[in-house]
């Protein structure tokens, strides 16, 4: 599988459209001007690319792949694992809004019940599921980009950019949630029914004596319902915001900029995503943690319970929290990518072809 995507990976409009298009001499604005013949001279933009294309494996092979899946799983199971106490709070507030008022008001119950090992609980379920859950998130994202864009073809990708980034995030999110369920369900156990059970060990087979392989999966529909719209507006709103970014606000092409500097327009673009992504999410966020702690429920019940007021209950945990996750995320992310000399193509720009229909060059 991963030597056919390799093979169609070559032609993709995602593999650095930018520095091909200077190639060709038809960059647009930023090329330089005709001038009389001189010696042979390369421009900045092609001495950075020389740099950039120094990588230590091909855009789209098998081990691009694997080194991507390896990044999800190092910052997603890092940065969950970091914010368990405000996930756990955060749920709490879901499941019992009369006790657990707000968010101080919840750590402060939290600690008291509790201690400070209570902010703790459920630490790793969170580390194991959304390690699984960041393999198949970032690493599959990889691969259906590739598939969808050449399935669309050189124009049409960079024409609907935006629903190959929806459509590809997607598809990747279905299968990082069936590996996410089952720690899950166990994390919300743990969290939001004190007495229930302490660790992993004690919850798992606890889980299973009472209701089988259904009690590790029951939530996986309304996963989909929170998991799968929050992954699109991650990864579209993030590829849009970083394009309009290096368009609008950051003065001189990405092709000149150092690592660092790409790391922070990472960061300041993630955090814009993950706001986005947290208001998106939140009412099926909502449903999963009462329906997980519940024996017996259905979502449809659960939502009907709740009310529209009641889903958007801790939306200010959750943007915290969403919002910060999603930029480190992205930031360590790419910062995986750069410490293994990843392919890092910028913002898609017009194909040659297109711009030749549209009259933009001669």
């Amino acid at each position: 599988m991963f030597s056919s995507v390799a093979h169609l990976a070559r032609a993709n409009p995602f593999n650095a459209p930018h520095l091909q298009l200077v190639h060709d001499g038809l960059a647009g604005p930023r090329s330089s001007p005709a001038g009389p013949p001189g010696p042979p001279r390369r421009s900045r933009n092609l001495a950075a690319a020389a740099v950039e294309e120094q990588y230590s494996c091909d855009y789209g092979s098998g081990r691009f792949f694997i080194l991507c899946g390896l990044g999800g799983i190092i910052s997603c199971g890092t940065t969950h694992t970091a914010l368990v106490p405000l996930d756990l709070v955060k749920c709490r507030m879901q499941v019992d809004p009369q006790k657990y008022k707000g968010i101080f008001n919840g750590f402060s119950v939290t600690l008291k019940e509790d201690g400070v090992r209570g902010l703790a609980k459920g630490w790793a379920p969170t580390f194991i599921g959304y390690s699984m859950q960041g393999l198949c998130k970032f690493g599959f994202y990889e691969v259906f980009k590739v598939l969808y864009s050449n399935m669309l073809g050189e124009e049409n990708a960079y024409l609907w950019r935006t629903s190959l980034y929806l459509a590809a995030s997607a598809s990747a999110e279905f299968f990082a949630d069936i590996a996410l369920a089952p720690m899950e369900a166990a994390k919300v156990r743990i969290q939001t029914q004190p007495g229930y059970a302490n660790t992993l060990r004690d919850a798992a087979p606890k889980m299973y004596k009472e209701e089988g392989l259904k009690a590790f999966y029951k939530g996986v529909a309304p996963l989909w319902m929170r998991q799968i719209p929050y992954t699109m507006m991650k990864f579209a709103c993030f590829e849009r915001t970083v394009e309009a970014l290096y368009k609008f606000v950051v003065p001189k092409p990405r092709s000149e900029c150092s690592k660092p500097e790409q790391l922070v327009v990472t960061f300041v673009a993630g955090y814009i995503a993950g706001v986005f992504c947290a208001i998106v999410s939140h009412p099926a966020d909502s449903v999963v943690s009462v329906l997980n702690k519940e024996k017996g429920s259905s979502a449809s019940q659960v939502l009907q319970r709740l009310g529209f007021k009641g889903v958007w209950k801790g939306l200010f945990a959750r943007i915290i929290m969403i919002g910060t996750l999603t930029a480190l995320q992205w930031f360590i992310y790419d910062s995986v990518k750069v410490y293994f000399r990843l392919p890092r193509p910028p913002p898609p720009e017009m194909p040659e072809s297109l711009k030749k229909k549209l009259g933009l060059t001669q």
